[in-house]
């Protein structure tokens, strides 16, 4: 019989991305609906990274051990992986759709003769049923697919889908040490690519402020930025300015850059096109600003304002300044 839900937890040089956190959220949801444990699967060379886990409502947390996984490389992953999977036979894997777990995961899902539900955002009980949820077409559609066939059930998830501060946190969860065997690693990792030198990840950012083609020219980015400044935020843009070549390309947010889940979202002159909205709309909360009243992006903001960006933004910013003194 399989053994209820394992997570896959993602570190780099010592630090665990947040998504895996979203991951175990999903899973403890799905857990509680089933009636089933949800266990954590770290992969490293020792155990002190687990132990950073076992504060979480799990189970228990799984050290899987080589020299060889120090580094990241897919060889040594799946190889690791696969020998926790088929130790633990969980009904159901989750991982975070990261880049990481897109390089590895149908790699080892191959060797279970199964395939990814990948870049979910959401997984339920329907009739009795685990249906998962993903956004087709650029996120015009939902569809629920159903894992046929026996398990494992291997399932990643987007980017925002749940909030990592959903994860329970619990007693402290047993760390089980698994020495695992790697065969050989045909691959050897480089530097991690930047776009440019002071690239950003606008994935771990708590505020984001965005400009589209509102902003009307370069030289008024300093308004949005200003009130970025002010919240403590980051500044993005929809792709027309990364385009114009107004902020670098690790700055733009959407289909073609990259997908964020921020606590504040707030887009300043952004129409809404479907291509940026399936960036940011898992934000927790969004507020637009646009001279249109039927600008698509107030059909997902959670506050809405109509009116000049030119005349909204130093008002904001000067009543925020205010507040913090």
């Amino acid at each position: 019989m399989s053994n209820g839900i394992l997570v896959f937890v993602e570190h780099r040089e010592g630090a665990f991305n947040k998504a895996s956190f979203e991951a175990v959220a999903a899973a403890q949801q799905l857990g509680a609906a089933l009636g089933q444990d949800v266990s954590a699967v770290v992969l490293g060379a020792d155990a002190g990274l687990a132990q950073g886990v076992a504060g979480y409502d799990v189970s228990r947390v799984i050290s899987a051990e080589n020299p060889k996984l120090a580094v990241y490389t897919p060889d040594a992953y799946a190889d690791a992986f696969e020998q926790v999977v088929r130790a633990r036979d969980p009904q159901y894997v989750f991982m975070p759709h990261t880049y990481l777990v897109r390089d590895f995961a149908p790699k080892l899902a191959a060797r279970f003769g199964k395939g990814v539900i990948s870049d979910c955002i959401r997984a339920q009980v329907e009739d009795g049923a685990v249906t998962f949820a993903r956004r087709i077409f650029l996120g015009k559609i939902d569809a629920d697919v159903l894992a046929a066939g026996a398990s494992p059930v291997f399932a990643s998830f987007q980017s925002g889908a749940y909030r990592a501060d959903q994860a329970q946190k619990g007693g402290g969860a047993p760390v089980e040490s698994v020495q695992v065997e790697v065969g050989a690693v045909r691959m050897q990792p480089e530097v991690p690519f930047q776009e440019v030198k002071q690239a950003v990840d606008l994935s771990k950012a708590d505020v984001i402020v965005a400009i589209g083609r509102g902003i009307k020219g370069q030289e008024h980015i300093a308004l949005a930025e200003k009130l970025a400044a002010a919240l403590g935020g980051d500044i993005a843009a929809s792709r027309p300015i990364c385009d114009a070549g107004w902020l670098p390309i690790d700055r733009q947010i959407g289909s073609s850059g990259q997908t964020v889940a921020p606590k504040l979202y707030i887009a300043l002159g952004i129409s809404g096109a479907i291509q940026h909205l399936v960036g940011m709309k898992n934000s927790t909360t969004i507020v637009a600003v646009n001279k249109d009243p039927e600008a698509p992006i107030f059909d997902i903001a959670d506050y809405g304002i109509v009116g000049d960006l030119f005349d909204v933004v130093p008002v904001l910013t000067e009543e925020i300044q205010k507040l913090k003194g």
